[in-house]
């Protein structure tokens, strides 16, 4: 199946014109100005939308979708996604990646030992710590410093690590 990418979600109906209310789950918001074409996905039916007109506001994003022109029918939309297709994501710079990138990856540690997959990303305002789980459903916190994340290697799906001392002992 193809996997899309959630850019924003809908939370809520905006003005009488049929306008919605949408989170930005990107760190690009001026993509809702700057793209036409999404894919709206309410309760995991995927529909195309194109996007008339986008107000970027300080912590949302206000857009009107073609053919959705009453509040009743903006409604309907709440708490779906805005997706792209993978390929549609903007370019990071170099050593950065996406939410979806790192999920999943196989986490081992410089010396080989493999200690389970991505499961999630914790943003903790200082830097992002990963959450790793392995097959027993044990679970390693995995801060995003340079010092410890030595390798992300996208093809072969693989994270290395140089662990801090502690932080793999229970």
């Amino acid at each position: 199946m193809f996997d899309y990418i959630t850019v924003g979600e809908i939370t809520a109906t905006f003005g009488v014109r049929g306008e919605v209310k949408v989170i930005p789950y990107t760190d690009f918001p001026e993509r809702f100005e700057k793209t036409r074409k999404f894919f709206l996905n309410k309760d995991g039916l995927l529909r195309e939308v194109w996007i008339e007109r986008a107000a970027i506001r300080e912590k949302d994003v206000i857009l009107k979708i073609k053919g959705i022109d009453t509040p009743e029918e903006a409604a309907e939309y709440r708490r779906a996604l805005l997706q792209i297709p993978p390929d549609e994501v903007w370019p990071l710079p170099p050593d950065s990646y996406y939410r979806f990138q790192i999920i999943g990856l196989t986490v081992t540690t410089a010396d080989g030992v493999a200690l389970g997959r991505v499961a999630d990303i914790l943003e903790t305002g200082s830097n992002d710590v990963y959450v790793v789980r392995d097959n027993e459903k044990r679970e390693y916190l995995i801060p995003a410093l340079k010092d410890v994340i030595k390798d992300i290697d996208l093809e072969k799906g693989l994270m290395v690590i140089q662990p801090l001392p502690g932080l793999l002992e229970e």
